[in-house]
């Protein structure tokens, strides 16, 4: 893991879209996993206002949703759907059929679930995962426990990510969500983790350690080979 300090939020955005620009200047035909939440918003921006001066090297994205609430509407504006639409697949202009994502709110969580895996395995491999961290460790919604999930799964939701931003001022929480598991995220060709946020220092001292723990699910990333973390530290 490639461990990187910056300044501030705008300085860690810029340089996250450097690299997914990068990318996409090798490989036209992307393929990126795209998070939720504040971590990644400046770097969506940063695609977005590129999108307008070379639209061409977004002709071939596909983007891949890493997780949902589950109960949420699509067009809640709590729910991944509504944040990915609006910060990454409208700004890019992302057609349906570049786009993969669990279905909100599902009839049956557990068969969505398995819809995404059968895309996954059926289909292109990750090219790109981006991914933020939250407080108690967690990536996407795998949560702290003593085993974790490798393939996609509802996941019962902690306290903690009840009480996430884009959620935290809900009357009513998601019972629970939807995510790829942890061998999903692993099988990733190139792994970006941004970090940042309120009340991140004691995560960000954890995953400094290098000891890999399914009690902080973030630690997992220390076993893959190409992961840019890229933090701003000591965030009020």
């Amino acid at each position: 893991m490639n461990i990187q300090v910056f300044g501030d939020y705008e300085q860690m955005s810029a340089f996250a879209a450097d690299i997914v620009l990068g990318e996409l200047e090798r490989k036209r035909t992307l393929k990126i996993c795209a998070a939720t939440g504040n971590s990644p918003t400046g770097m969506y921006g940063l695609l977005a206002q590129a999108y307008k001066d070379r639209p061409e090297i977004f002709n071939g994205l596909h983007i891949l949703k890493l997780d949902e609430w589950g109960g949420l509407s699509a067009d809640h504006p709590g729910s991944c759907e509504h944040y990915l639409r609006q910060h990454l697949l409208e700004p890019l202009k992302i057609p349906n059929g570049r786009y993969t994502g669990f279905t909100p709110n599902p009839k049956n969580p557990e068969n969505e679930c398995e819809r995404i895996q059968h895309i996954m395995e059926n289909g292109e491999p990750i090219d790109l995962c981006i991914l933020g961290l939250g407080k108690n460790g967690h990536i996407g919604f795998n949560e702290p426990a003593d085993m974790l999930q490798p393939f996609c799964h509802v996941a019962q939701l902690s306290e903690e990510s009840k009480g996430h931003g884009m959620v935290e001022n809900m009357d009513q929480k998601p019972k629970y969500g939807m995510t790829l598991g942890m061998q999903n995220i692993l099988s990733a060709k190139r792994i970006i983790l941004l970090v940042y946020g309120v009340g991140k220092d004691d995560a960000i001292a954890m995953l400094k350690k290098k000891m890999i723990t399914p009690r902080f699910p973030v630690t997992f990333l220390w076993l893959h080979p190409h992961v840019d973390c890229l933090l701003v530290e000591n965030v009020r």
